[in-house]
């Protein structure tokens, strides 16, 4: 199990649709400056896709690498069917779509009709760390106080998360479970499809004893002393968090983290891939693009065309086996 589990460090979830509107004609296009591109999130407003999404769509206008750029939301099926439409639009070269873990892993535990291996990956973008998150008056005031009661009523305990079955924010207590001894098919999970903006009520008005999620969605919370971090799934402490220990640091044999990356409809021309990866190399190394992985707590992970692809198709591999342990699918 911890095997498994390990294997999945360096996964970060979130996915992405977007369509640009550059300063001039998309390439193979046949378009004009008028031709926007748009950002489809494939989830509710207030998560991390969608806090990714626009984060891009604003710094790319910001920067002058495109303009006339519109996010919007396609939620349903924890991501997949965002994942259908970005298919369905075969040949598209002005539409991605913002993916990662979480869209992986829905099209595994849902049976989708459709995988990522269907589209065209464009760019890794970031990697972020999970949080194991509590309210600041939780009676939890360390990981040890939190698997301890965890262990003796698991049925007792529900954890809330901001992704789908099979989306990170559910395997990654599934895989903490299985990790501390108890039976990953006893964890009562809560699903909030979005992210922080469902999650957060939900665990600020106690439906849920505890919360695994992206750092990022909860900043503002912890700065306010209104939530508590139990400890992060990195293998090494995050910036953003200096005095939270690990999952390792606190005697969990568990590293974890999540990803978000951009892929487009199949079928699309050489000149849109390449076009989309140089607006995207242009979004890495812009000084705005940089600010906003400090302030998000996001760690540089841009990777593009066949090394991404390569990735992705890792991984989605090691999501499909891990959710079959977990008998999931």
């Amino acid at each position: 199990m911890r095997g498994r589990t390990r294997a999945l460090s360096g996964l970060l979830a979130a996915v992405l649709s977007l369509f640009v509107g550059a300063c001039g004609t998309w390439p193979g296009s046949g378009g004009t400056a008028d031709d926007g591109l748009r950002i489809l999130v494939p989830n509710t407003p207030g998560g991390g896709y969608d806090t990714t999404a626009r984060t891009v769509a604003r710094v790319l206008e910001e920067t002058g690498s495109a303009s006339d750029m519109e996010v919007f939301n396609l939620p349903g099926a924890g991501g997949t069917v965002g994942l259908q439409r970005t298919v369905d639009e075969r040949g598209n070269g002005r539409l991605a779509l913002q993916m990662g873990l979480g869209v992986l892993g829905a099209a595994h535990v849902q049976g989708a009709k459709v995988t990522v291996a269907r589209t065209t990956p464009i760019a890794r973008l970031i990697q972020e760390p999970e949080a194991v998150v509590v309210r600041e008056d939780s009676p939890y005031r360390t990981l040890t106080d939190l698997v301890a009661g965890w262990r003796k009523n698991p049925g007792g305990v529900t954890v809330g998360g901001g992704s789908s079955l099979g989306g990170p924010d559910h395997l990654l207590p599934m895989a903490l479970a299985g990790a501390v001894g108890i039976q990953p098919k006893k964890v009562r999970y809560a699903a909030y499809d979005g992210g922080g903006g469902d999650l957060l009520p939900a665990l600020l008005d106690g439906r849920v004893d505890f919360a695994t999620s992206g750092i990022g969605e909860f900043l503002d919370q912890i700065a306010a002393g209104q939530l508590r971090v139990l400890a992060v799934t990195s293998d090494r402490p995050v910036a953003a968090l200096p005095r939270v220990p690990t999952l390792k640091a606190a005697g969990i044999d568990l590293v974890f983290d999540n990803w978000r990356g951009i892929v487009a409809p199949p079928g699309i021309s050489s000149a849109d891939r390449k076009r989309w990866i140089e607006v995207l190399t242009a979004l890495h190394t812009s000084r705005q693009w940089k600010a906003e992985l400090t302030r998000h707590g996001w760690a540089d992970a841009f990777t593009t065309g066949g090394a991404f692809a390569t990735y992705l198709a890792r991984q989605d591999k090691a999501v499909a086996e891990l959710v079959g342990h977990l008998g999931l699918d």
